[in-house]
């Protein structure tokens, strides 16, 4: 279930481990990006595409949003 964090939480989470998976579009994310984030853009988002992450380890998905 989707959860919205704080910076806090989120640097909480990348010091332990979890994975930060931008959603953005390729374009976008090459654009402008967090450190240390994987690309996975959210219309390749399927079983296939996440199969390098890490199961053992929390995922923090990073969307931009405008509005």
């Amino acid at each position: 279930m989707p959860t919205d964090i704080d910076l806090a939480e989120l640097d909480g989470l990348l010091a332990g481990g979890a994975q930060l998976v931008e959603v953005l579009p390729a374009v976008e994310y090459d654009e402008e990006h967090l450190p240390e984030a994987i690309n996975i853009p959210l219309k390749t988002l399927d079983e296939s595409a996440v199969g390098g992450l890490d199961r053992a380890r929390p995922v923090v998905v990073y969307c931009w949003d405008s509005l």
